[in-house]
């Protein structure tokens, strides 16, 4: 089922936000697979040299399950607050700006939302392939997948942005969805290996901004009750969620992909189309 509220709307280029997040760690996800980029548990410090040096001999223990999960550590604020994630964008380094954070926990035993997290990501990325990320994301996920038509911004260092900045059409998400609704496989070509899928989608961690659930490796990981208060039921599902109400909702239960996109018209918070009108449908309520 497709609804737009405009039909030129289908076939135009939006901005997914941090639904970006999610593409950002299957690209991860296969050059682990592929042994491009090492196993989840070396430390960034090995990308990353001058975290040797850091007064806080804790930014050593810093790992790429840790940036994956946005367990690192940093004393940073995505929203309000002292605003680090505009300050970043505004910084001429940003990498350098992300890594000279500080801790406010130990690597690991806290998700704090932190798109430095995925520029990192996204600075491994190009270093270990030797290739820019949208040229990676190229060759490995959009040509496979028949994905011709994106744009992807960059920093001022040429980093294409790990935690937003990827435009996509709704059929394009819809597609990356089905990835992961098939663990990893797409016609004949198993693109992400399956217990990466089931490693990228495990509830590492609780979570509570921007949305209260649990984390995975950048994707949002929750369920909803089928059953009742008394009878409780809960379905599994996970997702990855962009500012203003982008979404790629997965319920693998159900062999369900569901697209959400913005609308660009309106203002206000986005509605809760999924809580309020797809799972109803689901269980037929």
């Amino acid at each position: 089922m497709e609804h737009y509220r405009e039909p030129e709307i289908a076939t135009e280029l939006g901005k997914i936000n941090s639904c970006t997040k999610s593409v950002l760690a299957a690209l991860v996800s296969i050059a682990i697979d592929k042994q491009i980029v090492p196993p989840p548990d070396t430390p960034i410090s090995v990308f990353f040299p001058p975290l040797k040096e850091d007064q806080d001999q804790r930014k050593r223990e810093i790992t790429i399950h840790h940036l994956l999960t946005m367990t690192a550590g940093f004393n940073w604020t995505e929203f309000g607050g002292q605003n680090s994630f505009p300050n970043m964008t505004r910084n001429a380094d940003w990498i350098k700006f992300v890594l000279a954070q500080p801790l406010s926990h130990t690597p690991g035993t806290e998700m704090n939302y932190n798109s430095g997290c995925s520029q990192l990501l996204s600075a491994i990325l190009r270093e270990c392939s030797g290739q820019d990320v949208a040229a990676f994301a190229e060759d490995q996920l959009f040509q496979p997948l028949g994905i011709e038509s994106y744009r992807w911004d960059s920093d001022p260092q040429g980093i294409h942005t790990g935690g937003f900045g990827l435009y996509m059409m709704p059929e394009d998400m819809l597609k990356f969805g089905l990835l992961y609704l098939q663990e990893g496989r797409w016609r004949d070509q198993q693109l992400i290996h399956s217990d990466t899928v089931q490693k990228s989608t495990h509830p590492y961690v609780a979570a509570t901004l921007p949305q209260k659930s649990f984390y995975g490796w950048h994707w949002w990981v929750s369920s909803f009750n089928a059953g009742t208060e008394q009878q409780p039921n809960e379905i599994p599902y996970y997702f990855a969620l962009g500012f203003m109400g982008q979404h790629i909702i997965v319920v693998p239960s159900y062999e369900l992909v569901a697209v959400i996109t913005a609308d660009k018209y309106k203002k206000g918070s986005p509605a809760n189309v999924f809580g309020r009108f797809i799972v109803p449908t689901l269980l037929g309520r």
